[in-house]
């Protein structure tokens, strides 16, 4: 008798709680990221193309200038920098690369920089899914190399990500306020 009473009183708040409604209404959404999500392949082209078919996709936050000074202030030379804002930027290889003189198997990494003045190195690293660099470990590095930081014409209001494409591969470029920076992937 008891485990019947106990059942039925189960039914009876599943059938009332089943039968609430929801409200969309009352949904606290998040607002809008002052440095917003972004994604860029190479091809450029390949997630809009029924024909082409992505070799590289770079997922980052752009984080704004905003009349800042970036490197050297915002962002320290020399420390770990998570390339972008909030979670680690990710980049994913869709077939084996290589890079920095280093081949990489076909997956999702986490990229970061470790800006200097005139030159900057670039981690890629095999730890994801991490905000900022502040969980970095640097025993998870899959490769690091130099490359030379260039100054621009002009600022460069948002952090950008892009590709150019060469003869092996493209160069990935990156730009912010007044720096860029470049490296090439080669395709397997």
């Amino acid at each position: 008798m008891k485990n019947l009473i106990i059942a039925a009183s189960l039914l009876v708040g599943v059938s009332a709680f089943s039968q609430a409604k929801f409200d969309p209404t009352k949904l606290n959404y998040s607002s809008v990221d002052v440095s917003p999500m972004d994604a860029v392949y190479y091809p450029i082209q390949a997630a809009s193309s029924k024909t082409e078919t992505p070799k590289v996709k770079v997922v980052y936050s752009r984080p704004q200038k905003k009349s800042r000074v970036v490197f050297g202030n915002l962002v320290k030379y020399g420390e770990i920098w998570r390339f972008g804002a909030n979670e680690n930027t990710e980049i994913r290889f869709y077939s084996p690369v290589k890079i920095g003189g280093k081949e990489i198997a076909a997956g999702t990494y986490s990229l970061f920089a470790i800006p200097n003045e005139k030159e900057w190195t670039i981690v890629i690293n095999s730890d994801i899914d991490k905000w900022g660099a502040y969980a970095y470990d640097k025993s998870k590095d899959v490769v690091r190399f130099n490359v030379p930081a260039e100054k621009t014409s002009s600022p460069i209001e948002y952090f950008s990500v892009s590709f150019v494409q060469t003869k092996s591969g493209a160069d990935l470029y990156a730009g912010w306020d007044n720096t860029q920076v470049k490296f090439p992937i080669e395709f397997k």
